[in-house]
């Protein structure tokens, strides 16, 4: 069961295309659209669930803190987009958050708590960010509440496939996890 839902969530990390990766606002209702934003973008998707197998692999309180950590910082880059905040480099940002937080999966980087906290923070804010650029007509805390929901269990997600076996194997599945993260961001960067 377990390799079932990681070859659908590689699978689905895959197959997302950049050109149709979001709902529209209007169309689609705020809440849902904000909710579906991290689920159908594979940038947001791969990054989302590195952070909680980098979180599952550091343990004891970074198992929560971590994955806090970006849900806090994505609210403050959506709030800052949201008030005219000029964030550059906004992309790259996003893609290299996927291919660096895959590699820590990778190497199962050990770090205090608070780097964690900081590493994935840094990144979460250009998340955000982005989420706010891409508001259109949907009521901003309506959306807001939907992404933040959706990357909560995204970060739930990766926790459980890098608790979910167990032991040695559990750490060695996070970590392939994690690679196969990274060069899923390798392979978003060389599509833009």
């Amino acid at each position: 069961m377990k390799r079932l839902f990681l070859a659908t969530l590689l699978m689905a990390g895959a197959i997302a295309s950049p050109a149709f990766a979001h709902l529209d606002p209007i169309a689609h209702g705020s809440l849902g659209a904000g909710f579906s934003h991290p689920l159908t973008g594979a940038d947001h998707l791969l990054a989302m669930v590195a952070v909680g197998l980098w979180a599952s692999l550091i343990g004891e309180r970074a198992l929560w803190a971590v994955p806090a950590a970006f849900v806090m910082a994505m609210s403050l880059g959506f709030l800052a987009a949201l008030g005219g905040f000029h964030l550059l480099f906004v992309e790259p940002a996003i893609a290299a958050s996927v291919v660096v937080i895959g590699l820590l999966a990778l190497v199962a980087l050990q770090v205090p708590t608070a780097i964690g906290m900081a590493v994935v923070g840094f990144f979460a804010l250009f998340h955000g960010y982005a989420h706010g650029l891409e508001l259109g007509g949907a009521s901003g805390f309506a959306f807001m509440g939907g992404f933040v929901a959706a990357t909560a269990l995204l970060h739930g997600a990766g926790v459980a496939l890098g608790l979910g076996i167990g032991g040695r194997a559990g750490r060695i599945v996070a970590r392939f996890a994690g690679g196969l993260t990274a060069l899923g961001g390798l392979w978003l960067v060389a599509g833009a």
